[in-house]
């Protein structure tokens, strides 16, 4: 089979290199029309995720990274990317990207592989308030990892399996580790793999509760990342927030293509418009990025700390 032709058309691209994942989006730049996207997973914070998803959407398009006019990075690796002409944090790339994505959102919940977030937006995309759980795997796709290792079940087929149980067992313990533990002393118990699978399903969505509570709950919220295309995950979620999630196509890559926005905004204004790249929400992500924080919820019972919120004074 002969390449397909190779396009004049010039193209921008997005990159969102995440804690486990690498994605890609690659938008015309003449239209703003995905033009291709990419999701590859080849372990913790490694470039070589970011250079499959990067592969694949080239190849797709039969282009090279000479065809790209703009570059924007952005998740836990961003600035090792040399191919990026700047980047921008994942919270307001999250948010610009599933405004995108579904235009009537005002809260966004975005669980990856080792942070979860939510994000209030305004009509225009910009972050009016976040929280997130970072430096913890508590309600994070580790978490479900772990916990699926722990049950001897492939992750894909953890939702399933947990939405048919019948019964529930509560999981007390949110840290990963201590988790495992007590996932394992229920099944020695012989409690059945399913309820114990839903148990940790609840778990998770109790997590994302008390980040919604920090932020205050609106909707219609988007649910984007990984973790959207755990049912189980999603219809727990629904039940403890008592409202409907939209999960847009192209929920996992999110990221990747506000990023890709962001590309194409500098393409075509030589800079992005203030109104949808806040830098008080760009630095208050970058001092939690700087600081760390607690391993919250298990650490936060002995500090009393909690996860990060922060959100935009009124009129700012």
């Amino acid at each position: 089979m002969n390449a397909p032709a190779r396009s004049a058309t010039g193209y921008v691209l997005g990159i969102d290199f995440g804690s486990t994942t690498g994605k890609a989006v690659v938008l015309e730049a003449a239209t703003g029309r995905m033009a291709a996207s990419a999701v590859s997973q080849k372990g913790a914070v490694s470039d070589e995720g970011v250079k499959a998803a990067l592969a694949q959407v080239f190849g797709d398009l039969g282009i090279s990274p000479k065809d790209i006019q703009r570059c924007v990075a952005t998740g836990y690796g961003r600035r090792m990317l040399d191919i990026a002409d700047r980047t921008i944090t994942e919270i307001t790339c999250h948010a610009r990207g599933a405004v995108s994505l579904e235009p009537s959102a005002r809260m966004v919940i975005d669980i990856g592989g080792q942070d979860s977030k939510v994000i209030a937006v305004d009509e225009a995309g910009l972050v009016t308030q976040f929280a997130m759980n970072d430096r913890c795997a508590a309600g994070t796709g580790k978490f479900l990892e772990v916990l699926a290792r722990a049950v001897n079940i492939e992750l894909a087929r953890m939702g399933p399996a947990a939405l048919a149980a019948e019964g529930s067992v509560k999981i007390t313990s949110m840290c990963a580790t201590f988790a495992e533990t007590e996932v394992i002393a229920l099944l020695a118990e012989g409690c059945d793999k399913a309820v114990v699978l839903d148990g940790v399903h609840a778990a998770v969505a109790n997590r994302v509760m008390g980040l919604v509570s920090r932020v205050g709950q609106r909707a219609p919220i988007v649910m984007t990342g990984g973790v959207a295309q755990n049912i189980a995950a999603v219809t727990h979620i629904e039940r403890a927030l008592n409202t409907r999630l939209i999960i847009p196509p192209h929920a996992q890559v999110a990221g990747a293509l506000g990023a890709a926005l962001f590309a194409l905004d500098d393409l075509r204004t030589d800079g992005v418009s203030p109104r949808l790249l806040d830098p008080k929400i760009e630095g208050q992500v970058e001092a939690v990025e700087a600081g760390g924080m607690p391993c919250a919820p298990a650490c936060a019972q002995k500090t009393g700390e909690q996860p990060i919120a922060f959100q935009r004074a009124p009129g700012a």
